[in-house]
């Protein structure tokens, strides 16, 4: 089990952003050079992100992506949710109903408790913590 490559992607573009000097942009292609994502794919997750109301876009030949809020006041899953959606370790935990061993099924307590420990360890890791100064 692994999170997705477009979290991946997301967390390492959130982690670019984090760097920056407050009220500085960062293209796509800033972004994408840097971080090693390509940009057609980053597009579409910076887009997710700015939906999501953790990044604001700024159109036009100077434009470029921040950070709406301090990289203290982001984390992990902030981002992993905002990419792929609440996060689920199986499908009993997502859609109980869907399961047909439901009610009845003795595992569904483990899988509900190790995924709240994943979502409590994405949780408390926040950016701020893993931004490092970028390259002038």
């Amino acid at each position: 089990m692994r999170l997705s490559r477009k979290s991946d992607y997301a967390l390492r573009a959130v982690r670019h952003l984090s760097g920056l000097p407050k009220g500085k942009l960062a293209s796509i292609s800033a972004i994408s050079e840097a971080e090693l994502v390509p940009r057609e794919f980053l597009a579409k997750i910076l887009k997710d992100l700015t939906r999501s109301g953790l990044l604001v876009s700024y159109q036009g030949v100077t434009g470029g992506y921040r950070l709406t809020r301090a990289p203290k006041d982001i984390t992990f899953l902030d981002v992993c949710e905002a990419t792929d959606g609440p996060i689920h370790l199986s499908l009993c935990t997502e859609d109980p109903s869907r399961c047909g061993q439901s009610g009845k099924c003795n595992m569904h307590p483990f899988w509900e408790a190790q995924e709240k420990i994943f979502k409590t360890a994405l949780g408390k890791q926040r950016f701020s913590k893993y931004r490092y100064p970028l390259k002038k």
